[in-house]
């Protein structure tokens, strides 16, 4: 048993938490998958995609946001958001290499 761990998480790892956390929610996930690749959304689109009111999806999009699994930029007076799928790869990345050393 790694004892060193019990008591505190590697800083590398803390950020992990919120990525899984926002990966967590059906909602989220829905959003996500509504991303072709390289494409680039707005609210609006998102929001007419779903079932959910357009503060709803701007809460989740914040939150996917914040976890580093979507990038956004302004375009005139609307967000539009991406998927950082590089660094949402490089991190999952690092929990599998984990992983996989630990078989």
């Amino acid at each position: 048993m790694r004892k060193d761990y019990a008591q505190t998480i590697p800083s590398q790892w803390l950020e992990y938490s919120g990525l899984f956390a926002a990966l967590g929610d059906p909602e989220r996930q829905r959003i996500l998958l509504s991303f072709e690749p390289g494409e680039s959304l707005n609210v609006t689109e998102l929001t007419r995609a779903s079932a959910l009111s357009r503060p709803t999806v701007s809460h989740h999009l914040k939150l996917l946001c914040e976890a580093g699994v979507l990038e956004r930029t302004r375009h005139g007076r609307e967000m539009h958001f991406r998927l950082r799928a590089d660094a949402l790869i490089e991190r999952l990345r690092t929990v599998i290499d984990y992983l996989e050393a630990h078989r």
